[in-house]
């Protein structure tokens, strides 16, 4: 028993030397971010790049016909003549690595090209559009991550509850049902039937949308985006939230007298976020998707409208640099989401 006591580490001494452990490792994975932020920027440009260049291979064997699409009803009284010499015209006729090389030059200049289909600079339709999906997205991510972790710490904090029962139901069915379901759903009974909310767009008959008055609009588009992207968070922050409560640090703050709303704040809630962080970043891509899907259904006057519509018409300007942004966009979240977890990991902080 005296062997026992003499040899036994004081409380005090062993948390210092957990916190110098913990602070020797933080500063070392810290240490090591520049390094892996400068190697994952340098991929980004190159996928970048070569993406832009598969996108424009891609449309040049699109089965639509961009003259067809530029000319509109008139295309048929042309004759074959005639539509050589305007193809020619609009250099529709070049090489689709000619066009991309052009392209690539012109964006390296800050020239990001002319939309054929909305007959405007791309600069103009990005300024024009791009604020939409922005406060669209931002708004659906949000939602999604509030409800991931109230419903996910609750239900994680009692596992085999009914709450938690219905969280893993709930997660089951919205992951197997598509997004365009809650989509025309929402706007059924919110829109058409209790009419509390708009049924498209995004201001009044007659007035161009601004921040002031799109508060309503947003509400039904935000929530069906918020809905599409709701499972896989919420069932991580619940599955991490369940293993944080059984871990020995959360054991050994009860044991300590720590109250419990400061171990839920301290430990188990910082546990339960990383899993929101890493996929909310990885799982960009189906935000993306998701937002096509919700845009075209809401009427929502956003990106995706005009990704689809250069799509259909081969407006290689819009359509390379949407591809780019949207590339951009994927792998720049994947990225925070890789800081941000080496920042709030616990088992390299001191906590």
């Amino acid at each position: 028993m005296s062997n026992n006591s003499a040899t036994a580490m004081p409380p005090s001494r062993m948390t210092r030397r957990h916190r110098r452990v913990r602070f020797i490792h933080n500063r070392d994975n810290l240490a090591g971010l520049p390094r892996m932020i400068a190697m994952r920027l340098v991929a980004i440009a190159v996928l970048t790049i070569f993406v832009s260049f598969v996108m424009f291979a891609l449309a040049a064997i699109s089965p639509f016909n961009p003259l067809a699409h530029y000319i509109g009803t008139d295309f048929s009284a042309l004759s074959p003549a005639e539509r050589e010499a305007l193809t020619a015209s609009l250099g529709m006729d070049r090489p689709f690595y000619v066009q991309w090389l052009d392209w690539f030059g012109g964006l390296l200049s800050g020239d990001l090209g002319y939309s054929r289909t909305y007959s405007r600079p791309v600069s103009d339709v990005l300024a024009q559009r791009l604020p939409w999906t922005i406060l669209l997205s931002l708004s659906g991510i949000a939602l999604t991550v509030v409800l991931a972790i109230v419903l996910g710490v609750l239900a994680g904090r009692r596992p085999g509850s009914l709450l938690d029962r219905f969280c893993i139901g709930l997660s089951v069915f919205l992951g197997a049902t598509p997004s365009f379901v809650y989509a025309l759903a929402v706007l059924m009974v919110f829109a058409v039937i209790m009419q509390v909310i708009p049924s498209g767009g995004a201001a009044p008959i007659g007035m161009d949308p601004s921040f002031t008055t799109i508060g309503p609009f947003l509400i039904g588009p935000a929530i069906v985006l918020a809905i599409t992207q709701l499972p896989w968070p919420l069932l991580a922050v619940r599955q991490a939230t369940a293993e944080a409560q059984s871990s020995a640090a959360v054991a050994a703050a009860f044991e300590r007298g720590v109250p419990s709303r400061i171990v839920v704040g301290k430990h188990i809630v910082p546990m339960s976020l990383m899993p929101v962080v890493t996929l909310v970043g990885g799982r960009l891509s189906e935000l993306v998707v998701g937002a096509v899907i919700v845009e075209a259904v809401f009427s929502w006057p956003g990106i995706a409208e005009a990704t689809v519509e250069a799509a259909k018409a081969v407006d290689f300007p819009l359509l390379a640099i949407t591809t780019v942004l949207t590339t951009l966009l994927v792998m720049g979240g994947s990225l925070i989401a890789d800081i941000t977890y080496t920042l709030l990991d616990p088992r390299v902080s001191d906590v």
